[in-house]
């Protein structure tokens, strides 16, 4: 499991989110990088935390993949929305 870190992002980064009701499972591209976080507040503020680590200059996320599950997305989708990403 690889982290996002200013070392290894280098190209613009797409990142997929599959929802369920406890839980967020993360993928981000480049690289192999694949994780979770519970579908809390707390959760997401630690992936928005997560992802937001490059600096400026470097590639940073341009694409977020949100799955579609019942409701489940809509807190997922506002945090992510209201960090920028």
């Amino acid at each position: 499991m690889e982290n996002i870190t200013e070392e290894n992002i280098t190209e613009d980064v797409i990142v997929g989110i599959d929802v369920s009701r406890d839980r967020l499972d993360v993928a981000v591209r480049p690289g192999d990088a694949c994780f979770n976080v519970p579908r809390t507040e707390e959760g997401i503020d630690s992936l928005i935390r997560r992802l937001g680590q490059s600096s400026p200059g470097q590639s940073t996320v341009r694409l977020v993949v949100l799955e579609a599950t019942g409701g489940f997305e809509t807190m997922v989708a506002a945090g992510l929305a209201g960090a920028g990403l």
